[in-house]
């Protein structure tokens, strides 16, 4: 990754870059060699998705991963274990990360609404407004003009402060309607690089912060759902919150750069690099899953030696923890058959037991192996 500068800082908030959309001063010549490392690593990746069958189910996993850290970045505390223990309806989760939980769940939901309009519109403003309706549904910020471009003046700062100490000032709110149509207009338009592009249009969308709240969480939506519009992307499967998270600090300091210095290249230089990182741990993690399915597919058959064995296992990598009602809805296998499959997958220790059936209550399971894959680390 590109070394960091340290440029001194003006007094005063950042304002907007006015008059600066599209980037004019772009160096090439810094960017060439990104480029194509970033470009090879999104193909190598998206080969690989190419040849997972039905890859939205066996990925769901890292699609919820994705909206717990593009969550996680706005300050939202939730884990993806919480999330799904919450859906398979175990009381063993904190009320107190609810909201969080929430808030992931319905980043989640935006997502695929997103992607399900694509198949009638383009990406486009109306694409996002809607995105950012289900987004806030029912959480904090639900009355902040959900799904509506804000019709006041917002900034970047800390708590309680006034204007005049935030770091940064987007634009007027009178002006944003014409500037999302500028920057709609670049989002179609052709460009040397389409990733480059695809950096350009993340930062000027969050330099805008068209919406009065969840602005960064809709600006990291684009990147997926770009990749899929052009094509770079067999499915809008990307995951670059990881990377964002670890390097949360840079990442703000070098979409703030855009405004403050002009520093286009930059920000771009460090965007490939991202895209670069998090391409190989994609496609990486990706790979596991599928191996993992091909090895499970063997031992589930083995332990169950049902006819709905690849049924069972397909629910368990869609929803790798779950309920016993869940499981016999989701995977359409019936209830005796169901119950048995999920004794015996548990008996060889394929599944975890989270929490034993009791009364009218479900047994929740827990598909451990999967969920350490996802997690990128030991957690059950």
């Amino acid at each position: 990754m590109p070394k960091k500068k340290t440029t001194k800082r003006k007094s005063g908030p950042v304002k907007y870059h006015a008059g600066k959309f599209p980037p004019a001063q772009i160096d090439w010549t810094r960017l060439v060699p990104l480029i194509g490392p970033a470009n090879a690593a999104l193909a190598r990746y998206d080969g690989l998705l190419s040849a997972i069958p039905n890859a939205a189910l066996l990925l769901s996993p890292l699609t919820t991963q994705e909206a717990v850290m593009s969550s996680r970045i706005e300050g939202t505390q939730a884990t993806m274990g919480e999330v799904l223990e919450y859906e398979a309806g175990n009381a063993a989760v904190d009320p107190a990360k609810e909201a969080d939980i929430h808030e992931v769940l319905n980043y989640r939901k935006g997502m695929r609404e997103a992607v399900e309009a694509l198949s009638e519109l383009p990406l486009c403003g109306r694409v996002i407004m809607q995105a950012h309706a289900t987004l806030l549904s029912g959480v904090r910020g639900h009355d902040k003009a959900r799904g509506k471009y804000r019709p006041i003046q917002n900034y970047i700062g800390r708590p309680g402060r006034p204007i005049e100490d935030a770091r940064f000032v987007p634009i007027a709110p009178e002006k944003v309607a014409d500037a999302m149509s500028r920057w709609e207009k670049y989002l179609h338009s052709n460009q040397p690089d389409a990733l480059v592009q695809l950096a350009v249009v993340h930062a000027e969308f969050e330099s805008l912060h068209p919406f009065l709240d969840g602005n960064g969480r809709v600006g990291r939506m684009l990147v997926p759902l770009f990749l899929f519009e052009r094509k770079l992307l067999l499915a809008p499967m990307f995951y670059l919150s990881e990377y964002l998270e670890r390097h949360r600090q840079e990442y703000y300091d070098r979409l703030l750069a855009v405004s403050d210095s002009n520093d286009w290249t930059g920000w771009c230089e460090f965007f490939l690099a991202a895209i670069t990182e998090q391409a190989v741990k994609n496609e990486q993690k990706a790979r596991l899953i599928l191996n993992l399915y091909e090895a499970k597919k063997v031992q589930v058959v083995e332990a169950t030696h049902s006819q709905h064995s690849i049924a069972a296992l397909d629910f368990l990598f869609a929803q790798p923890i779950f309920n016993t009602s869940d499981f016999i809805k989701g995977s359409g296998i019936s209830a005796p058959s169901a119950r048995r499959i999920l004794r015996q997958l548990a008996d060889c220790s394929m599944l975890q037991t989270m929490r034993e059936a009791k009364g009218a209550r479900s047994a929740v399971f827990a598909f451990a192996e999967l969920l350490n894959i996802a997690e990128g680390r030991k957690v059950f």
